[in-house]
């Protein structure tokens, strides 16, 4: 018969043979070629993988079981196994790979190539080139709809969107916007685009059925020059309350009700605020500060800084498991 004093000591023991699995959040340095490991409980760096030259985009596989890497200064992209943390594998990837994004069909890989103003599509099973879009001068942001719709590029020196047919491979629009586009988000029922413009200093946002701009959004950051104020990285919260949007050299990121477009807040941050993400049940959101060095953790819900985690140095990208 066991006694509550045996039972306590099974359950630890327990306890400590099956540790929960805390949440995991990646993080590209485009200047030391490594891949920062954060553990999201303990808000720490777990881990520092060497990887490619100038590791900027980056993002998961569906299953969440492989991670693609932008090695820019390589041309490639590389492909690393999360589960024993090396790279396995290498995809074609066009000149000067920046950013990308995946088809919805875990397939299709569509890569902004800067250098050769194209957008190559790559399937990541076969490792075969699908396909070479011509696009506008020094394409860089990459989305892909989540219904698998659309693939939209944007094109900094023509600042120009440019609507590619995912089943054709062909453009069917392209929409001028403000200066320098370098970001792409969709809604999560892809019926809304938002689209930063960084020497512009705003946001535009796009019907997708009519393939049309309905707003624009400009940004004040009190106390900080309006050319400091480039937008460059957008994250939607999939329950449509608000878009988060990164400032760079700003070093704010600004909070946006993402139904009437009203600017919230402004929320500081490390220096030059380039990319962010939200964790798997989107309590916090991540972003990766280049000048300093490090990445920033915000509440959600108390929209407020909570962190910050020194990484490498020139933290480009950031992406967070949602099933770690």
């Amino acid at each position: 018969m066991r006694t509550a004093f045996t039972q306590t000591i099974l359950a630890a023991m327990i306890g400590l043979s099956t540790p929960a699995l805390a949440s995991l959040a990646y993080v590209s340095n485009e200047k030391d070629n490594t891949l920062s490991i954060i553990d999201t409980e303990t808000l720490e760096v777990v881990d520092t993988i060497d990887v490619g030259q100038r590791p900027r985009g980056i993002l998961l596989s569906k299953d969440a079981s492989k991670l693609y890497i932008c090695a820019s200064d390589d041309d490639t992209v590389q492909v690393l196994d999360l589960a024993t943390r090396k790279i396995i594998d290498t995809l074609p990837s066009g000149e000067d790979p920046e950013q990308f994004s995946l088809h919805p069909n875990d397939k299709h890989l569509y890569i902004a190539n800067e250098d050769d103003a194209i957008v190559t599509v790559v399937d990541v099973e076969t490792k075969d080139v699908l396909a070479q879009i011509d696009v506008g001068i020094e394409p860089e942001g990459m989305a892909v709809s989540p219904n698998g719709k659309w693939a939209v590029n944007t094109s900094e020196t023509s600042s120009m969107l440019h609507w590619i047919n995912t089943e054709t491979f062909e453009i069917e629009k392209n929409i001028v916007i403000g200066q320098r586009p370098r970001h792409v988000e969709f809604s999560k029922d892809s019926k809304i685009a938002w689209a930063s413009a960084e020497i512009g200093g705003t946001v535009h946002i796009i019907d997708v059925d009519k393939l049309e701009q309905t707003h624009e959004l400009s940004f004040k950051v009190p106390g900080v020059s309006p050319d400091r104020v480039q937008p460059v990285g957008i994250e939607l919260t999939s329950n449509g309350e608000y878009a988060f949007v990164a400032l760079g050299p700003s070093n704010h990121v600004a909070v946006v009700d993402a139904n009437t477009y009203e600017i919230l807040d402004y929320l500081l941050v490390g220096s030059r605020v380039w990319q962010l993400d939200l964790d798997k049940d989107e309590k916090r959101l991540y972003t990766t500060n280049g000048v300093s060095g490090d990445v920033s953790v915000i509440d959600v819900d108390a929209l407020k800084v909570i962190k910050s985690i020194k990484v490498g140095r020139y933290p480009w990208g950031v992406v967070v498991d949602p099933n770690s």
